[in-house]
């Protein structure tokens, strides 16, 4: 009897705790993410039946019919491809390089070139080495030192940086301007260390530019890995005579067209406004694009989904877009932009994943002070799932051109601390994006959709000037 008494005691002094409204909706978004998710086989199939989807390639008009295809079969209200020209760069033969310590003696070197990148002669090009720490050792060095050699940036990204797309954004601008910057000094070609944080021989290629360098004054540039940079700064301090050659066969081709993928849900309540999801379709060519970003179109194709099969209608229209050519152009995430201006649209909330697939921690916002509050407010609702970071921020390069006053961009932010071990890289390919990590991804993507959809955006008084 006294066992019956307490126990009916407990059930009485026990507060009776329910789940509000949001909460079943995101534990429902979580659990079907992670019982029957697609991204992860939507991206096994982009990875390893396409593979690299470079703007302009064969293998990117393959992933814009695929991934067209799934979005049809998800009973979208409506889906359609936005015609985009693009760059075709073709990087053709493997790149090869070597160091020569004397005539005879040599080590061979991991290198690729640089995206929109020009060619070496063809018989490859060798000559004395400079090393640099970045752009501005150029001034200081002059024309007299410069001239006639290849000039080798050997800035690393910042290992003491937490944030380590802060620590590539302290370095990459020598990979982006530092062939249009050593031209003007005479230099015949550049070499830059890779945007890796780990010394292995993966050689990591990205976008590079020469500004208004006229055609025929524009030289070669490659990347090294950072094994060879340290192997290639060692030598040359031991030897200053030795000298490098590298011989690369990539080509600037005419655009072509392609194409943007759009699916959408029509808002039941506020169909004029709407709420972007995305990622960018087009990767580089050295691995299947996995991480950047095959991991940011499968999880935004599985955003709208998610919400479907929870059985969420939306007040608002949610697109899902898959944009072409962020890697070396924009051309789809200006062209969207456009497109939406001439037409008018209302757009609200845009969100992009493109940082990995790797564990979600929270998003980045760039929004007002009171959309960035509302946001924070719901740090509760996201905890049990360990996501913790809402903080001021960048969101993704797609969706900022469509920034507007009183608009709220975001980004997923994964950890990152993996991510530029394979950036750019031969090795950012499928086995190494975890299938659990990617549907965390999805799902928490789709629940911050969720509550921007259901409570809206805060307005923004605007200032009449």
């Amino acid at each position: 009897m006294r066992t019956v008494l307490i126990l009916a005691f407990l059930l009485v002094s026990t507060p009776f705790f329910s789940q509000t409204e949001d909460e079943k909706q995101l534990k429902a978004i979580y659990d079907e993410a992670l019982t029957n998710g697609k991204a992860y086989d939507w991206l096994n199939y982009l990875s390893n039946q396409i593979g690299g989807r470079l703007s302009g390639s064969v293998q990117a008009q393959q992933a814009v019919d695929y991934t067209k295809a799934q979005l049809d079969s998800l009973g979208l209200d409506k889906v359609w491809l936005q015609p985009v020209m693009v760059p075709k760069w073709v990087r053709g033969v493997p790149e090869f390089a070597y160091i020569e310590n004397k005539p005879g003696l040599t080590t061979n070197v991991p290198i690729c070139a640089l995206g929109g990148s020009v060619a070496t002669p063809s018989g490859g090009l060798k000559a004395s080495v400079i090393e640099v720490k970045g752009i501005e050792d150029l001034e200081k060095l002059g024309r007299d030192k410069i001239a006639g050699k290849i000039v080798f940036y050997n800035r690393p990204m910042d290992p003491t940086m937490i944030n380590t797309f802060s620590a590539y954004s302290g370095c990459v601008d020598q990979r982006y301007s530092g062939a249009a910057e050593a031209g003007k000094y005479g230099a015949l070609g550049v070499i830059v260390r890779s945007m890796n944080l780990r010394l292995d021989d993966y050689p990591h290629t990205g976008s590079m530019g020469y500004g208004d360098t006229p055609v025929d004054k524009r030289i070669p540039a490659a990347a090294i890995s950072t094994n060879g940079a340290d192997l290639l700064s060692a030598t040359i301090k031991l030897n200053p005579n030795a000298k490098f050659y590298f011989k690369q066969n990539c080509k600037q081709l005419e655009d072509v067209q392609s194409y943007n993928v759009i699916g959408e849900i029509t808002g039941s309540e506020y169909p004029k406004e709407i709420m972007v999801v995305g990622g960018h379709l087009d990767s580089w060519d050295l691995g299947d694009g996995s991480h950047d970003d095959g991991a940011g179109c499968v999880q935004s194709m599985d955003v709208l989904r998610l919400l479907k099969e929870t059985g969420y209608k939306p007040k608002r229209t949610l697109r899902v877009v898959l944009f072409m050519n962020e890697e070396n152009g924009m051309r789809g995430g200006n062209k969207y932009a456009e497109v939406a201006r001439n037409k008018g649209e209302d757009h609200i909330f845009a969100l992009e994943s493109d940082s990995g697939g790797f564990t979600p921690r929270g998003f980045s916002i760039d929004a007002s002070e009171e959309n960035l509050k509302q946001i924070q407010g719901w740090r509760d609702l996201f905890e049990p799932y360990l996501i913790h970071m809402f903080y001021e921020g960048g969101s993704g390069a797609d969706i900022g051109p469509l920034k507007e006053e009183g608009m709220v961009l975001a980004g997923l932010r994964p950890d990152s601390q993996r991510y530029f071990d394979h950036h750019h890289a031969e090795n950012d390919t499928f086995e190494h994006v975890n299938k659990r990590e990617l549907e965390l991804g999805a799902a928490t993507m789709a629940s911050l959709v969720y509550l921007i959809d259901k409570y809206g955006t805060v307005p923004v008084k605007k200032i009449k000037g």
